[in-house]
């Protein structure tokens, strides 16, 4: 499939960059033309992988190593960025982690973990970058909107998930993040989206699909009969980060093969 440079001279941002649907994305936005920061917590090596596969089309990129829960990993990130890059266009808010436990076996540790990382670590990402986008405002060349912001959240934003009150809590939550802050930036032309994966092939739920019991299973919960990949993502998020998309605001673009569309009543409930 041909891709279009439709992101040529801006400069992104993807946290947890270094496998699953971060790297997919990340390894997306250089195909289509942006310098990329690829974040991650750690595995050194998968990052770096992905700095060498993003450059091969032409552009810059480098890894950072930065906790997203951290206000001081994060400052420090942003303030690198603009160092290396000169400024920052595009971020999309990626990173994230499971702790499953049932909820009367649930730590108070384990629910700190999952949205300190789901939800603050977007916060501070999403604070970090609009304080640039304002700063600087919108450069015509560059790109109609003064900057975006795209935030990774789930099926679970909409679907009760037992067993993962922690998790889908965070979902959740990222939904009304994304939209109170796409209401507060939109007059400043700063676009603030979201996308809700279904059931995509990565690390994070390799159970859920590895088996072909597993795998048939699993898509009982997807009309579309297939499951995801990270590349169905990063085609939504390239979209969501270009000028192709200018007038999209405060919009969860769910990319699940029908998951929610509630599957088990299509027999009449």
């Amino acid at each position: 499939m041909a891709v279009h440079k439709v992101l040529t001279g801006q400069k992104a941002l993807v946290t947890g960059a270094n496998s699953g649907i971060g790297q997919g994305v990340a390894i997306a936005l250089g195909q289509a033309g942006a310098d990329v920061v690829v974040n991650y917590i750690e595995g050194d090596d998968a990052a770096n992988k992905v700095v060498d596969d993003i450059r091969r089309f032409g552009v810059n990129a480098y890894a950072h190593q930065a906790d997203v829960s951290s206000e001081q990993d994060v400052a420090g990130m942003f303030k690198r960025i603009v160092q290396e890059f000169g400024a920052i266009d595009i971020l999309i808010n990626n990173a994230g982690l499971q702790r499953d436990a049932a909820v009367h076996d649930m730590t108070l540790a384990q629910w700190n973990k999952v949205l300190s990382v789901n939800l603050t670590g977007q916060f501070l990402c999403a604070r970090e970058a609009a304080r640039e986008f304002l700063r600087r405002g919108v450069v015509p060349a560059v790109s109609c909107a003064a900057g975006k912001i795209v935030c990774m959240s789930s099926v679970h934003q909409e679907i009760p998930w037992a067993g993962h009150v922690n998790y889908a809590s965070s979902k959740g939550g990222i939904k009304l993040m994304m939209e109170s802050l796409a209401q507060e930036l939109a007059p400043h032309r700063i676009r603030v989206n979201a996308i809700a994966p279904g059931a995509i092939r990565t690390p994070i739920n390799t159970s859920a699909w590895q088996t072909r019991d597993a795998y048939n299973q699993l898509m009982k919960l997807v009309p579309y009969g297939r499951i995801g990949e990270p590349a169905d993502i990063a085609r939504a998020a390239v979209w969501l980060a270009s000028d192709h998309s200018d007038y999209v605001v405060g919009t969860t673009l769910f990319v699940d093969g029908g998951m929610t569309l509630y599957p088990g009543f299509s027999t009449g409930g």
